[in-house]
C-alpha cells in the first residue's frame, strides 16, 4: 500500500498516478469552480495567483553549493531552518486534507539524464497538470519507480507566514538543492510546479556538460538534425516553431547532450489569450480531453471558452500532452542542432531581419537575451522600452549566465552549428512609424536557414552592432534585408541604433566579469 509517512503526511486516502479521467471526476466533484469546455478539456482556477511569482522564489544556502549559485535578485538565499520551518507548515496543512494526490514521473526524455519527479498535491487540477507536463511512466516503470530525486510539495494553498525570516509576502516557493524538494506556500497557479523542475535541472545539467535551455526544437523528419529557437514572448517561438514541414520536439525546456537534444517536459503550456483555430491550429485542436484549462472565461450556456476575455487575466494557458500535436517526434530527442535561433522583436526596428553570429556574438546575444515592449502594451510604455532576460530564461537560472552561454559556445563550435539573430520587430522606423515584418518573410527566412540556403548567402556588416546581415534571401526583398535602407531618415537610424547599442553596453556590465574579454568585446559600440 503506497503512503506518504516518510514525509510525515499521515492522510490515508491518496490518489498515486490516477488516470486523467479519475482526475476530472475528483476536481469536478471537489475544486470550485471546475468545470468542462465544450472541447471536453478541464477548466480550472488557480485563484489570486494567475501567474509566477519570481520576487519570492528562494534556494536555500547551503556549503555543498553555495559557491555554485548566482546569487542576487533571481536566486534570492534562504537559511536552511527557515526552509524547514516552511516545510513543516506546508506538510501540516496536506495532514489537514480528506485526499491527497500524488504524480511519479520523469523529467528528461533521454533516459541517461532524466530525473524522477514526485508531486504531492491536495489539488486534483495540479496532478493532471503536472500528469500532461512531465514524461508519463509505464505502468512496468511506474512499479519500479523507488525513490524520487526530486519531490514537490505543493501546499499552494496555505500562505506562507510572512513573519517568518525572509518571507517577503503571503507566496513562498523554496527549493533546496541539497534535500532536491520544493515547497510552495500561497500560490496556487501550477506553473509554479513546471519552472521549478526546470530549475533544478538548471543547476544539475550542467554538471555534466549538459546545456539546458529555455527553447523550442524541432527536427528534419528525414535527417533527424534538430533546430533550436530562443525568444522572449511576444518574439513569434511558439508560432515559428509550429511547423508542419518539422517534428516538433518541445516548446519550452530542452538540453543539449552529446548525443543531440531532448526535450524535459512531457507535454506543452502554451499561451490561451486571443487563440484562434485560424493562427494557431495544433494548440487550438490540442486543448481538448486530457487537457487543463486554466482562467478562462467561458459561456454560461454552453460552456464554449471566450479566448478574447481577459477579465480573469492576459496569461490564460492550456496545457496538454505533447502527443496531442500530430507532428510531435516521440520519444522526443533529436540530433545535433544544425541552427541556433535567437528571436527578437525589436520595436526600435534597428536589427536586421536575419544576421549570422559568431561563437562569440552568439555568447554575447545569448547572455543578452534581448527583445523589446512597445508602446501602449503596458500601462506608461510610450516608446519601445528594451528587456533583457540572460539566455532568454533568466529567471530560471542557477549559475552565472556565463556558465550556460560557455556550454552554448562551446556545443555550436564542436558541432559546427550555425547561429542567428533574427528579428521579428520593426523594420522601416521604430514602433510608431515603421511596420511590424510581415510573418511571412520570417517564415521564409527560418525555412532557408533550415535549407541551408543561407549559410554561404552573401553577408554586410553592420557598423554598429557589428553584425553579420545577410543581404540574399529567397522570397524575401533584398531592401528589408538592410534596416537603415529601409528608414525615411538615416539619421534618425543612426540615433536610434546608438541609443539601443548603449543600451546592450549598460545591461551587459551586470554579466561581464563572467564572461571573457571577446565575448565582452563582440556587443555593440556604446559610443
Amino acid at each position: 500500500m503506497f503512503d506518504l509517512s516518510q514525509y510525515e503526511i499521515e492522510v490515508k486516502k491518496i490518489f498515486r498516478n490516477a488516470s486523467p479521467a479519475a482526475l476530472y471526476e475528483e476536481a469536478l466533484r471537489y475544486e470550485k469552480n471546475a468545470t468542462l469546455a465544450d472541447t471536453g478539456a478541464l477548466i480550472a482556477y488557480s485563484g489570486d495567483k494567475t501567474g509566477r511569482s519570481p520576487k519570492d522564489k528562494r534556494i536555500v544556502k547551503h556549503s555543498d553549493s553555495e559557491n555554485d549559485v548566482w546569487w542576487g535578485t533571481v536566486n534570492i538565499g534562504l537559511d536552511e531552518q527557515v526552509f524547514c520551518v516552511n516545510r513543516e507548515r506546508a506538510i501540516d496543512y496536506l495532514n489537514t486534507r480528506q485526499r491527497l494526490y500524488v504524480l511519479d514521473a520523469f523529467a528528461g526524455w533521454d533516459p541517461k539524464y532524466r530525473i524522477k519527479v514526485r508531486v504531492i498535491c491536495a489539488r486534483p487540477y495540479h496532478a493532471l497538470f503536472m500528469h500532461n507536463m512531465l514524461i508519463r511512466p509505464t505502468r512496468e516503470e511506474l512499479e519500479t519507480f523507488g525513490e524520487p530525486d526530486c519531490v514537490i510539495i505543493n501546499a499552494g494553498a496555505f500562505p506562507a507566514n510572512r513573519y517568518t525570516t525572509g518571507m517577503t509576502s503571503k507566496t513562498s516557493v523554496d527549493l533546496s538543492l541539497e534535500r532536491r524538494e520544493v515547497v510552495i506556500l500561497g500560490t496556487q497557479y501550477a506553473g509554479e510546479m513546471k519552472k521549478a523542475v526546470f530549475t533544478l535541472m538548471n543547476y544539475l545539467m550542467p554538471k555534466d556538460g549538459v546545456l539546458p535551455m529555455h527553447c523550442s526544437a524541432t527536427c528534419d523528419p528525414e535527417t533527424d538534425s534538430s533546430s533550436v529557437l530562443f525568444g522572449l514572448s511576444g518574439t513569434g517561438k511558439t508560432t515559428l516553431s509550429a511547423d508542419p514541414k518539422r517534428g516538433l520536439i518541445g516548446d519550452d525546456e530542452h538540453c543539449w547532450t552529446d548525443h543531440g537534444v531532448f526535450n524535459i517536459e512531457g507535454g506543452c503550456y502554451a499561451k490561451a489569450i486571443y487563440l484562434t483555430r485560424e493562427a494557431e491550429p495544433q494548440i487550438f485542436d490540442a486543448l481538448r480531453y486530457g487537457a487543463v484549462l486554466e482562467n478562462v472565461v467561458y459561456d454560461q450556456a454552453d460552456h464554449h471558452v471566450d479566448f478574447d476575455d481577459s477579465s480573469i487575466t492576459e496569461n490564460t494557458r492550456g496545457a496538454y500532452p505533447i502527443e496531442y500535436i500530430p507532428n510531435a517526434k516521440i520519444p522526443c530527442i533529436s540530433g545535433q542542432p544544425t541552427d541556433v535561433i535567437f528571436l527578437t522583436c525589436d520595436a526600435f526596428g534597428v536589427l536586421p531581419p536575419v544576421s549570422r553570429l559568431t561563437p562569440e556574438q552568439a555568447e554575447y546575444h545569448f547572455i543578452s537575451g534581448y527583445t523589446a515592449k512597445v508602446a501602449g502594451t503596458e500601462v506608461g510604455v510610450t516608446e519601445p522600452e528594451a528587456t533583457f532576460s540572460p539566455c532568454f530564461g533568466g529567471p530560471f537560472l542557477v549559475w552565472h549566465p556565463g556558465k550556460y552561454a560557455e556550454l552554448l559556445s562551446e556545443r555550436i563550435q564542436r558541432y559546427d552549428t550555425n547561429v542567428w539573430l533574427i528579428n521579428t520587430g520593426w523594420s522601416g522606423g521604430a514602433y510608431g512609424v515603421g511596420a511590424r515584418m510581415k510573418l511571412a518573410y520570417t517564415r521564409a527566412i527560418v525555412d532557408a536557414i533550415h535549407a541551408g540556403e543561407l549559410k554561404d548567402a552573401p553577408l554586410q556588416q553592420e557598423p554598429c552592432f557589428g553584425l553579420n546581415m545577410v543581404t540574399k534571401c529567397p522570397n524575401v526583398p533584398d531592401k528589408i534585408l538592410i534596416p537603415r535602407q529601409t528608414w525615411a531618415d538615416g539619421d534618425a537610424y543612426d540615433a536610434t541604433a546608438k541609443k539601443l547599442a548603449k543600451l546592450f553596453h549598460d545591461n551587459f556590465q551586470s554579466y561581464a566579469d563572467g564572461v571573457s574579454e571577446k565575448v565582452r568585446h563582440a556587443g555593440p559600440s556604446p559610443s
